[in-house]
């Protein structure tokens, strides 16, 4: 007698908090049963001497968005979420990016448009605020929020995006208001206008002198001014894509003030150092992102911030454009300074291995904290869970299938995106995600695409169960 659709017979299970031999039963796209000699199924998969993980939630990734004249992003929805299922990824978060003047509901609609029948892996959109105006923040997001569309990310930086401290108020206030929770990314834009002309003017306009454009203290100010005015407003933010000791020590010394306050790091800042923006002629172009790469010391500090909970999520800000082409990272403009370059990375089909090589094969951080940092508080904290993130009778059976012990130097030719280079290349790791299974089908199977196009789903979310406010009066 079939008793189930599916049963992963053999393998070591992982969550975030237990490890333990089991086999699991799927039926009906989600984990049915978990345990020994469950029975018969319509098909065994035999994960002997395999790790049986929760697929990877991405929830800070770019996919199809908006960028300058002439520019275009490397990835649409089917190449990403291609790459992402390669990379042991079951979901991703991208961003819908209001641009100044449009209705944020409009923006919202065009973004399915170009997501619906074109992902392999389930997804879920953030909101980009960019134009903070009385409609779109009393009318439209709230609306939006209550559609599921539960988190929303402000910059502090960029031409067109950033926020004054005034329009950010106003959103933190919507935040409270409706229970979304506030992504920002923390850079001071005047101190980068500033650095930037006088680097200009003096003729350093090489790639590598993005990272001088954006020193340190550019974040560490932006950081601790973020978290001031999220203490005014008493609303819970999460400050992405932290990249030095002393960003990730202002969101530390919130914390211990009883402040919900949460931090993100990224394999960019585990891995690279401000070094590999002074490669020959434009190559130093291909690690342009924002905040830079910084130095040893500061990979150090984001690995204590991983290690002691400062930061609670690790995601890849995957933002690719093609290094050898007119429309990416060699655009014309961008050939006259660093100011003009692409700003973003590839990273979605490389995460988590770098994480769980540097990480758990180096004994930084356990095989659960991988999970936690990787799926499960992805999913807590963006509304996803238990549905998402666990391996859990009743959760989506969204799986990782790894080899712990498959050795692989991470090239461009085994990448599966639309991006045309790795700016990890030629690191080696150990531990290789081999099959994907999403909602109990197969996406990628012994390292073959055998999943469709189209299969993957929008999900909408639940509010964070993160983002309710500590209780003092805004203000005070």
């Amino acid at each position: 007698m079939v008793t189930f659709d599916t049963i992963i017979r053999g393998g070591t299970v992982a969550t975030a908090t237990d490890t333990f031999a089991c086999d699991v039963g799927i039926s009906g796209g989600r984990i049915a049963a978990l345990g020994e000699n469950l029975g018969d199924a319509a098909e065994i998969v035999d994960a002997t001497g395999r790790l049986v993980l929760p697929g990877g939630i991405d929830s800070h990734v770019h996919l199809a968005q908006p960028s300058a004249p002439g520019i275009v992003m490397a990835d649409d929805f089917a190449s990403g979420t291609r790459a992402a299922a390669f990379g042991g990824n079951t979901m991703v978060l991208p961003f819908a990016m209001q641009q100044k003047g449009q209705s944020l509901r409009e923006v919202v609609t065009q973004y399915h448009a170009k997501a619906d029948g074109q992902c392999y892996v389930d997804v879920s959109f953030h909101l980009i605020i960019a134009d903070a105006t009385d409609r779109v923040l009393g009318q439209e997001l709230p609306a939006l929020v209550a559609d599921g569309y539960t988190s929303f990310k402000v910059f502090m930086t960029y031409e067109g995006l950033a926020l004054s401290d005034l329009e950010m108020l106003n959103v933190m206030s919507v935040a409270r208001d409706t229970g979304a929770l506030v992504m920002v990314h923390a850079e001071n834009y005047d101190a980068i206008r500033f650095l930037t002309d006088r680097l200009e003017r003096a003729g350093n306009t090489a790639p590598k002198y993005h990272a001088t454009s954006r020193p340190i203290p550019v974040e560490r100010e932006a950081t601790h001014r973020a978290i001031s005015l999220s203490e005014i407003v008493d609303v819970p933010i999460m400050i992405v894509h932290v990249s030095n000791r002393e960003a990730m020590e202002e969101i530390r010394r919130a914390q211990a003030r009883g402040l919900k306050i949460y931090g993100e790091t990224c394999p960019q800042y585990l891995v690279l150092t401000e070094k590999d923006l002074d490669g020959l002629n434009m190559e130093g172009a291909k690690y342009v992102c924002s905040p830079p790469p910084r130095d040893t010391a500061s990979q150090a500090a984001c690995w204590e911030g991983l290690q002691y909970g400062v930061f609670s999520l690790f995601s890849s800000d995957h933002c690719p454009f093609r290094y050898n082409d007119p429309q990416g990272k060699l655009a014309p403009k961008g050939r006259t300074s660093f100011r003009w370059v692409p700003n973003g990375i590839p990273g979605v089909e490389t995460r988590l291995p770098i994480l769980f090589s540097e990480g758990v094969g180096k004994g930084r951080i356990t095989l659960n904290d991988f999970v936690a940092l990787t799926s499960t508080n992805h999913a807590k904290t963006y509304g996803l869970y238990p549905k998402k993130g666990t391996i859990e009778v009743g959760a989506d059976a969204d799986i990782a299938i790894w080899d712990p012990q498959r050795q692989v130097t991470i090239s461009q030719a085994l990448m599966h995106g639309g991006c045309d280079y790795t700016p990890y290349e030629g690191i080696a790791v150990t531990g290789w995600p081999v099959s994907t299974m999403v909602r109990g089908k197969f996406v990628v199977r012994d390292g073959e695409l055998v999943g469709k196009v189209g299969a993957g789903q929008y999900v909408a979310r639940e509010k964070s169960p993160l983002a309710t406010p500590v209780g003092r009066e805004m203000g005070v």
